[in-house]
């Protein structure tokens, strides 16, 4: 009993000391390439980059993986994760993961209001389904769902319409099938919606 007791304590001490040491090496990382773009803290350096602060640590790292692999396209991506070993690419995920997501209030208050609307309840006149169907309520992301809350508006926005003409090398039936009934007037209302969540 006492050394089962002793081999768990042992076990435990043991993960925390390798999860201290997988987020010394992330944030090595992040400090030496990712930063430039999107922040020590995932916090985006401009409206061209994700947020990434907050994001599952899952969705990260299988997006890393996409980009080294080349499944989903982007130049820049594919020379950074080229370098990155699987482990890395799970330290980066939950690193990012742990760090504070700070909305950025929408600028436009009405049309805020109108991707609201949308977000939750889609657009009945096109047919178009809530975005909360598939992202959820808080739009906080998951495994295989990026998170939305709190990214610049311009971002999101760039990001649905490269995403509606398939852009990039990413492929979701039903991700395309919905964002063929969004307007781009519906791409900036959702967009600024989210940044404020």
């Amino acid at each position: 009993m006492a050394r089962a007791a002793w081999l768990l304590g042992l076990l435990s001490v043991s993960s925390v000391a390798l999860a201290q040491a997988d987020e010394a090496r992330a944030r090595k990382i992040v400090g030496g390439v990712c930063f430039v773009c999107h922040g020590m803290e995932g916090e985006s350096a401009g409206e061209a980059f994700a947020r990434l602060a907050g994001q599952h640590w899952e969705y990260t790292a299988r997006q890393l993986e996409h980009f080294k692999t080349g499944k989903r396209k982007s130049t820049a991506m594919a020379d950074m994760a080229a370098r990155l070993t699987p482990d890395e690419m799970v330290a980066l995920g939950r690193y990012f993961e742990k760090q504070q997501v700070a909305p950025v209030p929408p600028r436009d208050k009405d049309l805020a209001s109108a991707g609201q609307v949308i977000y939750h309840q889609g657009n009945r006149q096109t047919g178009l389904p809530a975005c909360a169907s598939c992202h959820g309520p808080d739009a906080r992301g998951a495994a295989t769902l990026p998170r939305l809350a709190g990214q610049v508006a311009t971002y999101t926005q760039n990001r649905l319409r490269q995403f509606q003409q398939r852009e990039g090398g990413r492929d979701a039936v039903a991700a395309h099938a919905t964002l063929a009934r969004m307007s781009p007037q519906d791409m900036a209302a959702v967009a600024e919606y989210l940044s404020g969540k």
